[in-house]
């Protein structure tokens, strides 16, 4: 495999405040990104044949709807490249988590790619590349913890985040986004913060008491964490997470933890693991922005 692997990090979303809706239907976000040292990864074979082929990972996805091809097909479009790929994942994060896997993934192709078909595009012109794949997918590309507006394109990079210890819980569901971003009871109006707001103890995720209703699995496993630090939703759900300071104690309640529901415990990072990887792949340190 040409590098070894590359990770694809999950993401937390620390708030999420929706505060308006646009005329286009997307709904304008406030939000907290912070990144886990636990995810997916991808393995990936360039050659010259012009085709992007899935070897394995994600056959459960029809292709045309799989966003590390579909990241490939944009790259090489965009970049006027004529090479191809076999592409391989070992997924480990759950579909309709929250957690931004299917986002991650496409960035860490666009990074890889770009590495490894020499194609030298910045991290920016990668990201707008991501951004018609999804909202989430620049922060992922750019590696920073960050404050992000608009649809979640808009950021700004965080510096001095605390980073503990979280333990994630997968109640056994899987939420649709669209679902709840189209709900009628979802409030769109929360009053918008700052950074320093968000610092002092502001914040929460407006998309709970919806998604809570409707998925009330979700709603069982936040107060269950509840119980054991300050719970919260990430993105639309399905999964929680609370911070510790202490990692045997994070790893304790995951042994606790009810069936069928799953979980991991991951360390907070700043800087995504990704970046870490492109600087050992490219010898030299890749800031994020």
């Amino acid at each position: 495999m040409a590098d070894g692997a590359w990770p694809a990090p999950a993401k937390l979303n620390l708030f999420l405040h929706v505060t308006g809706r646009r005329a286009d239907g997307y709904h304008e976000l406030q939000t907290l990104f912070q990144f886990l040292d636990y995810g997916d990864s991808l393995w990936f074979e360039p050659d010259d044949s012009g085709r992007m082929r899935r070897l394995a990972g994600n056959e459960a996805i029809p292709e045309a709807d799989d966003l590390v091809l579909r990241a490939a097909h944009a790259l090489a479009r965009a970049a006027g490249c004529r090479q191809g790929v076999g592409i391989r994942i070992d997924k480990r994060l759950p579909a309709g988590g929250g957690l931004g896997g299917g986002s991650s993934d496409a960035a860490t192709t666009l990074v890889a790619l770009n590495r490894l078909w020499g194609l030298e595009m910045t991290p920016q012109q990668l990201a707008d590349i991501g951004l018609g794949l999804g909202a989430d997918v620049p922060v992922f590309v750019h590696g920073q913890a960050a404050w992000a507006e608009g649809v979640g394109e808009r950021l700004t990079s965080v510096e001095g985040l605390d980073e503990p210890w979280y333990l994630v819980v997968h109640p056994a569901v899987s939420v649709s986004t669209a679902a709840i971003f189209s709900d009628p009871e979802l409030t769109r109006d929360t009053p918008r913060i700052t950074i320093p707001d968000f610092l002092s103890g502001e914040g929460s995720n407006r998309l709970e008491p919806v998604v809570v209703k409707r998925y009330p699995q979700v709603g069982a496993a936040l107060d269950w964490l509840s119980r054991h630090g300050p719970a919260r939703m990430t993105g639309s759900g399905a999964c929680v997470f609370a911070p510790f300071s202490d990692a045997a104690k994070a790893r304790s309640l995951l042994q606790q933890l009810p069936l069928p529901w799953t979980g991991f415990v991951a360390r907070g990072c700043n800087r995504s693991p990704l970046l870490a990887r492109l600087e050992q792949a490219t010898g030299r340190y890749q800031p994020g922005h």
